[in-house]
């Protein structure tokens, strides 16, 4: 988990209080965070992912005055209309198609302020940026910066400009081989041919996202007032709610927030979006899950203790929360509110004695087998994007799709197991071939009869990706697989549009189909943008299990 060092001093004053290292202490824990130490001026903080608008002094000091009741319920921040512009240029769709972007001014920066700055910009980059894989921010002196501001992808011959801390201009090889963040976040542009830039009207770069910015137009000195921040990325949500976080921090440090108009060819967006989500939350669900006996008064009240508002039933969700996604998540922080030392223990009224499923015993005895083949087990979403399912796997298979999801990127339920671990090898084809890989997985299929109209069944995929993958090299897994249960099995040639004609089987128990088997087309692999050859198998652990204690 990531932690934070706060400057006492600045942390004071934004809670507008001073408490007793002890009361302090207390507090920050009973917050849902771990206090490190406080030494001096500093207190080190352990924040957790789920909370990344609390990486920064402004951002924690917010949540903690409202936790201690010093200054509760929502904080509202406005962005002021302007006629500045972002255009965003077709080039950038195959490259890092989305960005979100703002200006805060009237910043009085001195090196605390720069020294906050940095810090919640690499801590945002490592955790809700994933490495800047996600997203990627980039905070540059306005006063520098001649709008509108076009993002742009270029050939890496159009591209030169002097990167942050150096003296000369390099090109993007240079940038890439020589810059100590070049060679750290090279990969993250493998494989381009065109690269990302942001650049004004007087043709100055401002930077190459996700990389560096410019010395000249992408430096915040004590000199600067107004700022330009950009969130690079490739989901346009998740990039919009980074922008959010930052802009309300520097709100907290004095400054005031205009909005830019992003021109996305035919389509413009206006961004910073800090107008909270409305969210509805029923007080019975909530005691339920938390055992106690809240009134709508309480409930009300733990909530604006954790920042929300509450009027008739909905809770409205402040514009920097990124981890509120159902209201489970409002039960969690009703529960920091009421308090976790307030909750009494209590012993069970049902009597059992506890065992391990023995369903989870098979399937633990099968991930112990793979493992000693040298396989690497993955933990994969259940959710995925209907095209990952089907047009990219080259079949036309049946799936539930979601009727309102949140992210475009997963709008499905699995139906399958195999485009989840493609999508594992895809992601890492930067590092070292081969790559053998395995996960044990709930997949979702129609099920009329079913009280949900849907069936959940458990499944194995295993993939096996680089130069030596064949038919031959999976067969020799599934052998020493069946092997290690005692089971005999049957192979039959079949026809699957994801596997090579020829090269695919289907697997039997007892008469009954379990699995498919073989090389994965050359197609599917072509769409995946994967350039090692793949073999691959899918075992229905439910079918198989019963089929074993029939």
């Amino acid at each position: 988990m990531p932690t934070i060092t706060l400057n006492k001093k600045v942390f004071e004053k934004l809670i507008g209080k001073k408490m007793p290292i002890e009361q302090l202490k207390e507090k920050i824990s009973f917050l849902g965070t771990d206090l490190e130490k406080i030494e001096g001026n500093e207190i080190v903080v352990e924040v957790f992912p789920n909370r990344p608008d609390m990486l920064s002094e402004q951002g924690f000091a917010r949540a903690f005055s409202s936790f201690i009741g010093k200054r509760t319920g929502l904080r509202k921040y406005i962005a002021k209309k302007s006629n500045y512009k972002v255009i965003i240029d077709k080039s950038v769709k195959t490259v890092r198609p989305f960005t979100a972007c703002a200006v805060v001014k009237g910043i009085n920066f001195d090196d605390e302020k720069i020294k906050e700055v940095i810090q919640i910009q690499e801590k945002l980059h490592v955790t809700y940026g994933r490495n800047r894989k996600k997203a990627a921010i980039g905070i540059y002196p306005f006063e520098k910066i001649k709008l509108p501001i076009k993002y742009e992808a270029r050939k890496h011959d159009e591209i030169r400009f002097q990167p942050l801390d150096t003296t000369e201009i390099m090109t993007v090889k240079q940038i890439l081989t020589k810059h100590p963040a070049g060679r750290e976040y090279a990969h993250l542009l493998e494989g381009l041919t065109a690269f990302p830039i942001f650049i004004d009207s007087n043709n100055a770069i401002l930077s190459m996202p996700p990389i560096i910015n410019s010395e000249k137009v992408g430096k915040i000195t004590t000199k600067t007032k107004d700022v330009f921040i950009e969130c690079s990325g490739f989901d346009f949500e998740i990039l919009s709610k980074c922008l959010n976080i930052i802009v309300t921090a520097l709100a907290d440090m004095g400054g005031q927030i205009f909005e830019m108009e992003l021109i996305y060819d035919r389509k413009k967006i206006n961004t910073p979006q800090l107008v909270p989500e409305e969210m509805k939350i029923d007080r019975n669900y909530v005691n339920n899950l938390l055992g106690l006996e809240l009134d709508e008064t309480h409930m009300k009240r733990c909530l604006l203790k954790m920042g929300y508002d509450y009027k008739a039933g909905k809770a409205f969700v402040p514009c920097y929360r990124a981890d509120i996604l159902h209201p489970v998540d409002l039960v969690e922080d009703i529960a920091i509110a009421y308090g976790y030392d307030k909750f009494k223990e209590e012993i069970p009224k049902a009597a059992t004695i506890g065992q391990e499923d023995k369903f989870e015993v098979f399937k633990r005895r099968i991930a112990e087998t793979l493992i000693g083949l040298d396989l690497i087990e993955t933990n994969t979403y259940n959710l995925m994007n209907k095209e990952h399912l089907t047009t990219q796997m080259n079949v036309n298979v049946d799936y539930i799709e979601l009727e309102n999801p949140k992210n475009v990127k997963y709008n499905a339920l699995r139906s399958w197991m195999i485009p989840s671990l493609l999508q594992v090898i895809k992601s890492n084809k930067h590092h070292e071939f081969p790559q053998k890989i395995f996960e044990m997985g709930t997949i979702f299929k129609r099920a009329p009869k079913e009280e949900t109209g849907i069936k959940e069944m458990d499944r194995l995929g295993v993939v096996i990706s680089g130069n030596k993958a064949n038919y031959t090299v999976i067969r020799q897994v599934l052998d020493s697989l069946f092997a290690a249960m005692n089971l005999e099995y049957s192979i039959e040639e079949t026809e699957h549009g994801s596997f090579i004609p020829g090269r695919v089987a289907r697997v039997g128990v007892k008469g009954k189909g379990v699995a498919y088997i073989g090389e994965i087309h050359p197609e599917v692999i072509d769409n995946l943008a994967i350039e090692m050859p793949i073999a691959a198998f899918e075992l229905n652990l439910t079918d198989l299990y019963n089929l074993i204690n029939s």
